[in-house]
């Protein structure tokens, strides 16, 4: 048997998936642009991804030289991918990670619709957990106080004046508008 010996990296994460249940891309992050040079080339791989994993019940897969660890619910389906040399559990650390954070920034109501209108938070905590293919942070409570920390949670004392001027003229802006635009789903 002839393997050749594995050279550690930090570099663990070869992409992160999230698609709805219709196999249809949310959100995708790849890290190797050497495996996934294009978007088609992801896309290609992402279909065959679904097409293995919608109605099977395991945790995990080896796909086209890849690991694959995966989770579902609702209408969302999760997917961290690695090297087939890689340890299954820092991916399925990584995994968890992701969807406990996905699950407290949306107040566990993890759904298609919720992640849609939350995206941007959503992308930056996958920041925070995984940057260029190497695992920041297991914790999803710490990434979740870094990313989901809105000026208006923040004590008036411990804003910057940037913020509190930024937040007063936002209010100031919103008040003037026509009530024609307020009675309308706008947000300031």
């Amino acid at each position: 048997m002839d393997c050749a010996p594995f050279e550690p990296s930090l570099y663990i994460v070869k992409g992160i998936v999230i698609m709805d249940n219709d196999g249809n891309r949310l959100l995708a992050n790849y890290y190797d642009k050497k495996a996934f040079p294009s978007t088609k080339e992801q896309k290609a791989f992402e279909k065959n991804l679904f097409s293995k994993t919608h109605r099977a019940a395991a945790e995990i897969i080896m796909l086209d030289g890849f690991i694959c660890v995966y989770r579902s619910h609702v209408d969302l389906f999760f997917y961290i991918i690695g090297s087939a040399q890689e340890n299954e559990l820092l991916l399925m650390s990584a995994l968890n990670t992701v969807y406990d954070s996905v699950q407290q920034i949306l107040r566990k109501n993890v759904e298609k619709r919720a992640l849609i209108d939350n995206l941007d938070v959503v992308i930056l905590a996958i920041d925070e957990i995984c940057d260029r293919g190497i695992l920041l942070d297991a914790d999803a409570s710490s990434v979740v106080s870094r990313v989901a920390l809105r000026a208006d949670d923040i004590p008036i004392g411990e804003q910057t004046v940037a913020q509190v001027s930024f937040r007063n003229y936002i209010f100031w802006k919103c008040s003037s508008l026509p009530s024609a635009f307020l009675s309308r789903r706008v947000t300031c």
